[in-house]
């Protein structure tokens, strides 16, 4: 599977617009990233990225400063 990071402006608003599917990882107690979530790009600003997940439906906040985003 081939991934590319997110993390450009340009790059979520391409995702978000052709609703890709994306994956969220988040660093753990031990400094080691896991995969959190996927999901589709619903809303995004400078600070955060609000993702809707593919099989809840729910929509989680994540903060762009401490997350990593991967377009899968």
């Amino acid at each position: 599977m081939i991934t590319r990071d997110l993390s450009m402006d340009v790059h979520f608003f391409a995702a978000a617009l052709s609703e890709t599917l994306i994956s969220v990882w988040e660093e753990d107690t031990a400094g080691v990233y896991a995969e959190v979530e996927r999901g589709i790009i619903d809303r995004y600003t400078a600070d955060y990225v609000r993702v809707r997940n593919v099989e809840t439906g729910s929509r989680t906040y994540y903060s762009r400063d401490t997350a990593m985003f991967k377009r899968i």
